[in-house]
């Protein structure tokens, strides 16, 4: 195994665990925690097969953009008075898990990207 699959593979145990650890949350307190909660899971479960097989590009950051949304979502919803919930919410021991392995998910993404496709991100860097 080549050092790019080996990034790859632990990339995906890390989307692979986040998506279970989402999973685990399930039924949430409402109806649309338990939707983002389901949908968000199970995504990131299936995230797994695009990120070991190597399905291109656009798959690779597809995931890392809907990771940095998970994210994003989280920390909005601990500020209080924030504009989702209307109060900050609580950080648990599984969320703070969670996070971790979504933030350790898109900084392997992010390698793993440049590592596959390194001409796309020179010619992005040329056009600038």
């Amino acid at each position: 195994m080549n050092k790019i699959s080996a990034l790859a593979v632990s990339a995906a145990v890390c989307t692979g665990m986040a998506g279970i650890l989402h999973l685990s949350m399930l039924p949430a307190f409402n109806q649309q925690m338990t939707i983002l909660f389901l949908i968000g899971g199970l995504a990131q479960v299936f995230w797994i097969l695009p990120t070991i097989k190597d399905w291109g590009r656009i798959w690779d950051c597809i995931g890392i953009v809907g990771t940095v949304a998970f994210i994003t979502l989280w920390i909005i919803t601990r500020i209080p008075d924030n504009p989702i919930t209307g109060r900050g919410g609580m950080i648990g021991d599984i969320a703070i898990a969670t996070e971790i392995f979504q933030l350790t998910f898109v900084a392997l993404m992010a390698v793993v990207v440049y590592a596959r496709h390194p001409k796309a991100i020179s010619k992005i860097q040329k056009a600038k």
